[in-house]
């Protein structure tokens, strides 16, 4: 599997991944800053929760690591967290926003 299939799959893993309060995948929310692949099929993920308050901080992550990890070829997994920049409404696609009433 090259890269960009990779990378494909890992979107589509974190597409089942939820935050609890909103009926949207963190992937469409724009919660992932960042994907990145490193030999040999390492996958590093930088992510955002809607809040430093958000109360699944301690959850999604998780869920975001065990979906990737259960993708066929990817090796290890390491996400981490930011809140910078800032959340904000604008970072969601318009899948998200048409969802959440948005548009």
């Amino acid at each position: 599997m090259s890269e960009t299939e990779l990378k494909e799959q890992v979107v589509l893993a974190l597409k089942t991944v939820y935050d609890p309060e909103i009926p949207v995948d963190v992937y469409e929310l724009g919660l992932i800053y960042d994907i990145k692949i490193f030999p040999v099929n390492n996958v590093y993920i930088l992510m955002t929760l809607t809040s430093p308050s958000c109360p699944s901080a301690g959850s999604i992550p998780g869920e975001i690591e065990q979906a990737v990890r259960n993708v066929e070829g990817v090796n290890d997994v390491s996400v981490e967290l930011t809140f910078d920049p800032a959340y904000s409404s604008d970072m969601m696609s318009e899948v998200a926003k048409l969802e959440l009433g948005f548009m």
